[in-house]
This record gives structure tokens, sequence and C-alpha cells, in this order.
């Protein structure tokens, strides 16, 4: 293997109860543990996170509540995995985001101190990101073999999109052919946009929800009770006029629900007065 190494690197994983990292538990930690003289250790461990894991996390990693029920916690574990990575440096994919401050919040819920000052964090992930090219041309290399000649040409690179697209449902058989599932696929976040701009989105119950700042993933309809102007405030501030035309079409429409809502509350009360008084 190509790698100099003057201590031990550590390369680990770990899977959770879900991926909040100031809330979710580890429920398994497994590191390769590499030395100068390139002999190799590992570390598996099955952790009691003890809370729930929820089912579509298990459905995900495979770790259900009973598989961790009689393992040991992390606050019993954590001074076995501190020896076993001693001053050796911190390797993953997604590490820097997600695996290390996840382990490094662990320790500090068990009142130990987690030493990163002088560790050096390798992320597989970002180095992909960074040496393959996610432009235009590398698609275009990749998939069809072809290298790009005029590129920003507005139909020449359309040309060439086409032709990445018709290459990517050859390669992945399981991508899908209809234009639905190809669009779901090839969405970029979690729920599905209601606006261009990503600002406003549809949730798994079919609620309208904000998709970005301090009030993301929270419906339309639970912001306005809890702060009114925030809507005005979207009005005014620099947002996509579509959005902002969104927006109003979905305030409307909450309006309209919660004035009929008052309604029927209206003939509610007029019914149980009716029987009340007629029946005397």
């Amino acid at each position: 293997m190509k790698l100099k190494l003057s201590k031990p690197i550590c390369f680990f994983d770990l899977e959770a109860t879900g991926t909040q990292i100031t809330k979710d538990r580890i429920v398994q930690i497994a590191i390769v543990k590499i030395h100068p003289d390139g002999k190799e250790e590992s570390y598996n461990k099955l952790v009691n996170p003890t809370i729930p894991i929820p089912k579509e996390i298990s459905e995900i990693h495979g770790i259900t509540d009973a598989d961790v029920k009689n393992e040991p916690t992390f606050s019993e574990l954590a001074q076995d995995i501190i020896a076993f990575i001693g001053h050796g440096d911190l390797a993953g994919y997604n590490s820097n985001k997600y695996d290390i401050p996840l382990l490094a919040e662990e320790f500090l819920r068990c009142e130990i101190e987690f030493d990163v000052s002088n560790r050096a964090f390798v992320d597989v992930q970002n180095i992909f990101h960074k040496m393959e090219q996610r432009t235009l041309a590398a698609a275009y290399k990749f998939y069809c073999g072809q290298s790009m000649e005029n590129a920003h040409d507005a139909l020449y690179d359309t040309q060439v999109t086409l032709s990445v697209f018709k290459a990517q449902l050859e390669k992945y058989e399981t991508l899908g052919s209809d234009v639905e599932s190809l669009a779901d696929f090839s969405r970029a976040g979690d729920h599905k946009l209601l606006d261009l701009a990503g600002r406003l989105a549809i949730d798994d119950k079919g609620n309208s929800i904000y998709n970005f700042g301090k009030h993301k993933g929270k419906s339309l309809k639970q912001v306005m009770k809890e702060e009114p102007g925030y809507y005005g405030w979207m009005l005014d501030a620099d947002f996509p006029l579509y959005t902002k035309q969104c927006l109003k079409r979905e305030m409307e429409k909450i309006k309209a629900e919660n004035q009929l809502g008052k309604e029927k509350e209206m003939e509610d009360k007029l019914s149980q007065l009716k029987n009340k008084f007629g029946s005397k």
C-alpha cells in the first residue's frame, strides 16, 4: 500500500440510531488500525445505545433493538476504544462531517475528553469528490468515452447531456425508465419541491414545509402559529418571485382551511344548541 506512516492510522465507521450528532447514539463501531510497519488490527463491537433504534434506521444497517439489547453501552466500552485508537490518526468515509463528531459526542456524554488536537483526519469521501470532476465534460468522458470539443455552446452541451443520459440508462439497469421515477431518483433532497429554488417542499405526509433555515422541516401551518411574521419576512426578502408565488398560494390554502374549520366549528355549536333547546 502506497502509504507512509509515522504513527498508526485508524480507519473506522459507525452505525447509529440516526444521523443527528447531538441526539443519536452509536450501535456499532468498527476500526481497522494500520501501524507504520504495515501490521493491521481490527476492533468491532455492537453497542447498546440505551435508546430505541427507529425501524427505518434498522432497515438500513440491519441492527435492531434485539441485536443490541444485551450488548455493552458506549460508556462501558469507552476506555477500550480510547486504548485501541491510542495516539493514532483517524480516517473514514464522510468521517469529518459525521463519524468523528459523533464519536467525540459520545465520549463527552461519558465525561471523557477525546483529544483531537494532535490527530490528522483523512476523509475518503472528500478525496473522491475532489479528485473526480463533476463537470459535464467528465461525465461525457466517463459514460461515453468521448471528449467535449465545443463546450459551452448551448446546443452542443444539450446534445452531450442527452448522450450521457442515454448511456446512464444503458449502464444502470436498476435506474428505471419512466420519467417520474427518474425525476425522483435524481432529486437532490429528501422531499418533493414546491418551488424551483428548493425553499419550499412537501413532506411524506403531504404537508407543505419550509426547506431551509431555522424552520427547515416545519410545516407552513405550524410556523404560521409559532412565528406569524416569518411569512411576511419571506415576501419582503430577496427570494425568487416563483418562490413567493408558491408561498402565497400555499398560505391561501391554509387560510381557507382555517376558515372552513371555523365555520364547521360554528355549525357544530349551533347544532348542539338546537338539540339542547329543541328537546325541551
